[in-house]
């Protein structure tokens, strides 16, 4: 009787470590720490060659890098995540300020759809089928916009609209380049990297050009009192509702829309084209 209640009590014990040792397991690969993620993702996706992982930055999930592209993963390492991540409250796109800390020369949103994924075939037949931004809104309702979101540039013939990030490095180069030109550019600032004080201040300018200018040089900006910054969010809904979820994007008189910079040659030739 002692030797069997000896050998129950073993046993009990044994599955008791058992049952421990499965449950330590099981709180690291929980615990959403980077090692335990990127030694699960090595098994799961094992072509995938990862080059950073962040669990702290946002709550709940981590953050991972592969290469160039970006992409995120429950602390199980479980739910793989493709798409962009925004801040409710700060209104930023923290994909899009990751994708641009990652290569300051990258075009927001030129390349967004193969920079937020782990590999091409990896990726769900529905991000792939996603339908894209539109490539021509409605001359009206462009018009319609309030003219207090608006800086206006140029005494050209033929008039540009450009939704722009001031910390996008290709809005700088595009309005350098269409500087050059005869046109008169509408400038409509959005908030794709978090840059809505900058925005504001620059709306509220007393010479609003000259705003735009120490904005995308990254210095003080002369601004005003506060004023009416409405036409900022109508901007931002007007992008939302369009599908500009990167910068910049050109619009012209009868609707067309270029998305990303273009060069000065491009964009003569388009502007010739007949408007319809």
């Amino acid at each position: 009787m002692k030797w069997t209640t000896w050998k129950v009590a073993g046993a009990a014990l044994a599955l008791t470590g058992s049952v421990a040792a499965v449950a330590a397991v099981a709180h690291a690969a929980s615990s959403g720490s980077a090692e335990s993620v990127k030694a699960a993702l090595a098994e799961r996706l094992p072509k995938t060659e990862i080059s950073a992982i962040d669990c702290d930055k946002i709550e709940g999930v981590c953050e991972v890098q592969a290469r160039q592209n970006l992409f995120y993963i429950d602390h199980s390492a479980r739910y793989l995540i493709i798409g962009r991540v925004y801040d409710m409250e700060t209104k930023q796109d923290l994909t899009a300020a990751r994708l641009l800390e990652m290569n300051p020369d990258m075009l927001i949103g030129g390349g967004s759809a193969d920079d937020t994924g782990p590999a091409p075939e990896q990726r769900a037949d529905a991000s792939r089928k996603a339908p894209g931004p539109d490539a021509r809104i409605d001359p009206a309702a462009l018009a319609a916009l309030p003219a207090n979101g608006a800086i206006s540039m140029g005494k050209g013939g033929r008039t540009l609209t450009v939704f722009s990030d001031f910390r996008c490095g290709y809005c700088k180069r595009l309005h350098e380049t269409l500087e050059t030109l005869n046109v008169k550019v509408v400038e409509r600032p959005i908030s794709v990297l978090g840059t809505r004080p900058i925005s504001e201040a620059v709306i509220c300018a007393s010479d609003k050009p000259r705003a735009v200018i120490q904005a995308y040089d990254g210095g003080s900006i002369s601004s005003g009192a506060g004023c009416d910054t409405s036409g900022l969010d109508a901007n931002e809904a007007f992008a939302r509702k369009h599908g500009f979820t990167g910068t910049p994007v050109i619009v012209r008189e009868d609707g067309a829309v270029v998305h990303g910079y273009r060069p000065r040659e491009f964009l003569e030739s388009w502007l010739k084209e007949k408007v319809l």
